[in-house]
C-alpha cells in the first residue's frame, strides 16, 4: 500500500510525540500485596480500642512514643474533625493490652468558648519530662500550639502553655510529625502553616528549634514559596555525616524533599521525589542500621477516588531511591491515613494509623525482614 508523503510525515510525527511521551512517563512501583501477621517482618497488627468500644465517634492523627515503662499513643478524637468538642486522647500499651484512652487536653478557654485540638505529637528528649505538643483553635489557618509536659512517662499531665509568637505568627511546635535531638540538645521541630494569597492556598513549611526544652524558640524558614511546591507536615531524616533530609506532603501529588547540610539553618531548593502523595500526611523513621523508613498512601488524588484507601512502606538507603516493601492497607472506600514511626530499643518498628476515622491502627514491624 502507497501511503501518501504528507500523510506518512503526520504519522510519523504522532509516533513521535507517543515515543516522547512514553519516555517521559515514570516506571510505576510494582506494590506488594497486603501484608498479614507472620509475612514480611509483619508481626502483629491490632486496633488500639474496637470499633464498638471507642471513646468518640470519630479520631484521627495519632503519634506514639516508647517510655521506660512502654508505649504511649495519642490522637485527636471528638464528633468529627474541626468540631469544638475535638480533644486529645491518649492510651498506654501496657502487658500487650491498650488501656482505655483517656482525654489528656482540650482546647476549652472559658465557661462559653471551646475550639477543637489538633494533631498531638509525643516526643521523649534525651533528658526532661516527656513532652506532648497539639494545636488549638477553629482551623489550621488560626490555630496556635500548646505543649504539656509529664514527668511520669504520661500518667498525668502538667497544665498546658501556650508555645508563644514567632515571626510567622503562632509558635505550633511539631505540626504532625516528631521532632529530632541533635547531639548539642537541640531540638527540631518540623512545622509549616497554612494560609490564603486570594483564593489560593498556600502551604509553606518552616522549624521551630528549641534549646531549653520549649522556653524559647527559634524560625528557620519557610523554605519553600507555596508556588512551586505547596508543602506542609515534613517528616525529618538523618545521616550520619550529619545531613538532614525532610519529606513532605504536597498539593503536586508527589511526596517533596529538601536537604540540610548545617543542623537544619539552611535547606536546598524543595524538589519531588520519586514517589506519589494524594495530599495525605505521611511520617518517616532513620533505622538504626542506617536505612530510611517511610510510611505513605501510596497513590495520586486524580487517579484514585480516595488516595487514602491504600498505606504502604518503603525503604531507602540514600534517602533517594525508594523501594515499596509493604502495602499495610488497602481496602476500597475506607481511610488508612496519618501515619505514625518510630523504632523501639528492642529494635522493632511501631506504627499507629488512622483506622477509618473510627479507632486507631498500631503495627508492630521487624525491620530486618524489611528487603
Amino acid at each position: 500500500m502507497v501511503v501518501n508523503p504528507v500523510k506518512r510525515i503526520f504519522l510519523q510525527g504522532l509516533l513521535l510525540i507517543a515515543t516522547l511521551s512514553c519516555a517521559c512517563q515514570k516506571p510505576q512501583a510494582i506494590l506488594p500485596d497486603r501484608a498479614l501477621p507472620g509475612m514480611d517482618g509483619y508481626l502483629e497488627g491490632t486496633l488500639i480500642f474496637t470499633l464498638d468500644q471507642r471513646p468518640t465517634l470519630q479520631c484521627h492523627a495519632s503519634t506514639i512514643v516508647e517510655t521506660p515503662s512502654g508505649l504511649v499513643a495519642a490522637w485527636f478524637g471528638g464528633t468529627h474533625e474541626k468540631n469544638p468538642d475535638v480533644g486529645i486522647w491518649s492510651s498506654h500499651l501496657i502487658n500487650g493490652q491498650w488501656s482505655a484512652p483517656v482525654e489528656v487536653a482540650n482546647g476549652i478557654q472559658n465557661d462559653s468558648l471551646r475550639y477543637p485540638c489538633w494533631n498531638p505529637v509525643l516526643f521523649r528528649p534525651g533528658e526532661g519530662p516527656l513532652m506532648l505538643f497539639y494545636k488549638v483553635g477553629p482551623d489550621p489557618r488560626q490555630w496556635w500550639g500548646e505543649m504539656i509536659t509529664s514527668g511520669d512517662e504520661g500518667r498525668t499531665w502538667s497544665t498546658p502553655t501556650r508555645l508563644g509568637e514567632g515571626k510567622l505568627g503562632h509558635l505550633i511546635g511539631p505540626v504532625k510529625n516528631k521532632p529530632v535531638q541533635l547531639q548539642d540538645g537541640t531540638i527540631i521541630s518540623p512545622s509549616s502553616t497554612e494560609s490564603h494569597q486570594g483564593k489560593k492556598d498556600i502551604w509553606r513549611v518552616h522549624f521551630e528549634l528549641t534549646k531549653d526544652h520549649g522556653k524559647s524558640w527559634e524560625v528557620i524558614g519557610p523554605i519553600n514559596d507555596g508556588i512551586r511546591y505547596d508543602a506542609i507536615q515534613p517528616a525529618i531524616l538523618t545521616y550520619p555525616d550529619g545531613r538532614l533530609q525532610v519529606l513532605c506532603r504536597t498539593m503536586q501529588e508527589v511526596i517533596s524533599e529538601s536537604w540540610s547540610t548545617d543542623g537544619g539553618k539552611n535547606w536546598s531548593n524543595m524538589s519531588a521525589t520519586m514517589l506519589p502523595n494524594p495530599s495525605a500526611g505521611i511520617d518517616a523513621v532513620t533505622l538504626r542500621d542506617g536505612r530510611q523508613l517511610l510510611v505513605y498512601n501510596h497513590a495520586r488524588g486524580s487517579r484514585i477516588a480516595s488516595g487514602r484507601q491504600i498505606l504502604n512502606l518503603a525503604i531507602s538507603v540514600d534517602g533517594k531511591n525508594w523501594t515499596p516493601v509493604l502495602t499495610l492497607e488497602h481496602q476500597p472506600g475506607m481511610e488508612f491515613s496519618y501515619p505514625a514511626v518510630i523504632q523501639a530499643d528492642d529494635g522493632n518498628v511501631h506504627i499507629t494509623y488512622t483506622y477509618d476515622r473510627r479507632s486507631i491502627k498500631h503495627v508492630v514491624l521487624d525491620p530486618g525482614e524489611l528487603k
